[in-house]
């Protein structure tokens, strides 16, 4: 300990002699370290805000898309009688053992007007499971009834997006707006719901029954749906769920096995994990670019060592003289090296938590400064001093003495 403290010693003295030498090597390196770190913090805050949005879809929720598919040399267009229908969601519903609930919705973009203000936004036909199913939650107010659902009642929710767009400041409970020539009377508000991960406004929509939505925003030949969506009987039974839709709905649509189906099951998880696999592909290719600043500010540190070495040949022959062993010697010149990256690190480090804390709070961005971004900070300028001052340290401490103390 006492020989690791005296090369400290030595290495840092050595290092305040040569400032502006010492400072643009730390330089390299602090770029090196501060672009591992950020771009490692950057990925923790995003997978971070990945796993909020897909739990914002709601709760172990499996998806059912509609997509057209070939009929003859015909391919069907999406307003064609087939496709996903409200009875389809009433046999997954009836027949799927590892499904809770089952939801429909269907849903365009249209022109909505207010006294206050006109505005576009996302009208959507939804039933009453939909709000157990998405985990969407009333502010004020109240849902439809059955009967109204059923009478096709002209009666609407709203979200808060939607709201502030067409009302203001002003309360919208109970107050009337209009799609097309019809008017719809506001009966309740959302609770805020947040981006979903496919980075749609949540709370910007108007929902209103899916039969009201079918007669007079959009009519639809039959009880066609959008979407339909089930929510599974837990985590585990997730997969089961799809299984068991995928089979209810290949047989009421007469599709043999092996053929193409003219819908898609996909689960939450499904979701989750594909926007995990693009955000760790993102990293890996950001952390290449990091580790090649990194690198260069390696090799900047040896070159700077290696002629450290050079200079100092008549300092490494007299200690050598007086009794220094080898060992020694390269003690004190690979501290000297890792001092110099252990610098780099610390002030690489301090310039990340700028950038991410200005990232964070400045500019809204998903990131997070957690243990992880500051061992690797720590490790890898430490490894990197190790690494790329073996060499220059080796050299120095097979200088010859006698050729040291010649050298001028």
């Amino acid at each position: 300990m006492t020989a690791v403290l005296s090369a400290l010693r030595v290495a840092l003295s050595a290092l305040v002699r040569a400032p502006l030498r010492s400072l643009l090597t730390v330089l390299g390196i602090l770029v090196g370290i501060a672009a591992v770190v950020v771009v490692t913090a950057l990925g923790e805050g995003a997978s971070g805000r990945i796993g909020s949005r897909v739990e914002s879809l709601g709760s172990n929720v499996v998806y059912v898309f509609d997509t057209p598919r070939a009929r003859s040399g015909v391919k069907r267009a999406r307003g064609s009688a087939a496709g996903l229908t409200d009875a389809d969601a009433e046999a997954i519903r009836r027949e799927a053992t590892a499904v809770a609930d089952v939801s429909v919705f269907t849903s365009n973009t249209s022109q909505v007007m207010t006294a206050f203000a006109n505005a576009k936004t996302q009208v959507m036909g939804v039933d009453l499971f939909y709000f157990p199913v998405r985990g969407f939650e009333l502010a004020t107010g109240r849902l439809w009834t059955r009967t109204e659902e059923r009478a096709k009642a002209r009666v609407c929710l709203i979200g808060p997006s939607a709201a502030t767009n067409l009302f203001g400041s002003a309360d919208p409970l109970g107050r009337t707006l209009r799609i097309g020539k019809h008017p719809y009377t506001v009966i309740g508000t959302l609770v805020v719901k947040g981006t979903s991960p496919f980075g749609e406004d949540q709370d910007d929509r108007i929902m209103m029954p899916v039969g009201t939505w079918r007669g007079h925003v959009q009519p639809t030949l039959g009880n066609r749906v959008h979407m339909i969506m089930a929510s599974a009987k837990g985590f585990e039974r997730a997969d089961q769920a799809v299984q068991e839709i995928e089979s209810i709905l290949r047989q009421r649509h007469r599709i043999r096995e092996g053929n193409e189906a003219d819908f898609v099951v996909r689960s939450q998880e499904q979701f989750r994990t594909t926007q995990e696999r693009i955000l760790k592909v993102l990293s890996v290719l950001l952390l290449s670019v990091a580790a090649v600043a990194l690198f260069v500010g390696g090799v900047g540190v040896m070159n700077i060592m290696l002629v450290t070495v050079t200079e100092r040949r008549r300092e490494i022959g007299i200690r050598m003289a007086l009794g220094a062993q080898p060992r020694d010697i390269q003690l004190q010149f690979l501290i000297e090296a890792v001092t110099l990256t252990a610098l780099g690190g610390a002030l690489g480090l301090l310039l990340a938590a700028t950038f991410v804390a200005v990232a964070r709070f400045g500019l809204g961005w998903a990131m997070t400064l957690g243990p992880t971004a500051i061992v690797l900070a720590v490790g890898t300028s430490l490894l990197v001093g190790l690494l790329f001052g073996f060499l220059p340290a080796r050299r120095a401490a097979h200088v010859e003495p006698m050729e040291a103390l010649r050298h001028e």
